[in-house]
């Protein structure tokens, strides 16, 4: 499995269908994912583990979401790792 950063940009007008969309997936993923919405930032990000990126966006997305969502595979890396990848 890999990790995904998942980036859910929306505007302040599609921001309540957004978060429905993200709640109808349940409680689980729902918790996986942080909203900026209250400050003024309308994007959501979630944190998970699948085995590709389409799986991963379908995992949170829904309509409104899906067309813009951003889906990253992120690694953490060790100080021994980064070191290797500045020798390469």
């Amino acid at each position: 499995m890999a990790q995904f950063l998942i980036e859910l940009p929306h505007t302040n007008e599609e921001c309540m269908q957004a978060m429905d969309e993200v709640s109808a997936k349940g409680s689980e993923i729902l918790g996986k994912v942080a909203w900026g919405c209250g400050v003024g930032t309308h994007t959501g990000w979630a944190w998970v583990e699948a085995m590709n990126a389409d799986e991963a966006r379908n995992m949170i997305t829904g309509s409104v979401l899906r067309p813009k969502a951003r889906v990253t595979e992120v690694i953490t890396y060790t100080p021994e790792q980064i070191q290797r990848l500045h020798a390469a």
